[in-house]
């Protein structure tokens, strides 16, 4: 009996351990389940907000460029660059290049001190400027050439962005190189103004000019992604400047890409 009853009794403790275990084992188990819920519920919050301002800055750069193209319908058909190269003459062209250069670089030196606001009127004052000094293309090229140039240049630079954003390749580590890259290009075209350059060499700098903004796109691209990342946790005043920033180096990948491409493929009417 006395043993039939031990192993009773002894049953009966194991129930009530397993129970105690039961009792105070799962409130750690579950607050941990907690701590992990909230951690990938965190995770999931920074991804969606990194996807949508990565959107905003493409979209930003977007209406960008349509600001550009429609200055530069108007301003050919009204024959306002015309007139104002007549008035100015070649001093003119410094005076566009130079407005341009140092409104560029006053934005992206002033962006995290200036109102988001200042800084996108800044940005598409920049565009409608661009889009003033672009409407040249259309004394050199047939309209034609430049909408099929246009349409490829978008699918393109569509493709190189999907790749930047979807590849393990890290193009963030050859920003230094691509620097250099694009300063001996300005250095080379500035010399190429004072020489009589033949068609093969114009195209050879443009067929070089199309590699460099294309992995100038996909490394601007990869930029922007980790500038959101970076910056996320900074509120939403510092994510339109972010998104400013990255608008206005996105827009100048495109607009070189595509100037370098009609250059390359396009038949010059001059």
């Amino acid at each position: 009996m006395s043993f039939g009853r031990q192993p009773q009794g002894y049953q009966g403790q194991s129930y009530q351990d397993e129970a105690n275990q039961q009792q105070y084992g799962q409130q750690p188990f579950a607050q941990q389940s907690s701590i992990d819920a909230q951690a990938a519920y965190s995770y999931d919050s920074v991804q969606q907000a990194s996807r949508t301002s990565i959107t905003k800055a493409y979209g930003e750069m977007a209406l960008g460029l349509v600001v550009t193209a429609a200055v530069a319908l108007v301003t050919q058909v009204t024959g306002a660059l015309q007139a104002y190269m007549s008035a100015t003459g070649t001093l003119g062209w410094m005076i566009l290049a130079i407005v341009q250069v140092g409104l560029a670089i006053s934005l992206g030196a002033r962006i995290m001190k200036i109102k988001p606001s200042t800084a996108r009127l800044m940005f598409y004052g920049y565009a409608a400027l661009m889009g003033f000094t672009l409407s040249s293309i259309f004394w050199a090229y047939d309209a034609s050439t430049i909408i099929i140039t246009l349409g490829f240049c978008a699918a393109f630079y569509f493709a190189l962005t999907m790749f930047a954003l979807t590849t393990k390749i890290n193009m963030l580590k050859a920003g230094p190189i691509l620097l250099v890259g694009l300063v001996v290009l300005i250095i080379s075209q500035v010399v190429l103004m004072f020489l009589a350059p033949s068609a093969t060499t114009l195209r050879v700098i443009a067929g070089i000019g199309v590699v460099l903004f294309a992995l100038m796109t996909v490394y601007d691209a990869q930029r922007t992604k980790a500038l959101f990342a970076q910056f996320a946790s900074q509120g939403p005043e510092m994510i339109k400047r972010i998104s400013i920033l990255c608008a206005l180096n996105l827009y100048l990948d495109f607009v070189n890409l595509f100037l370098y491409l009609l250059q390359l493929f396009g038949s010059n009417n001059r």
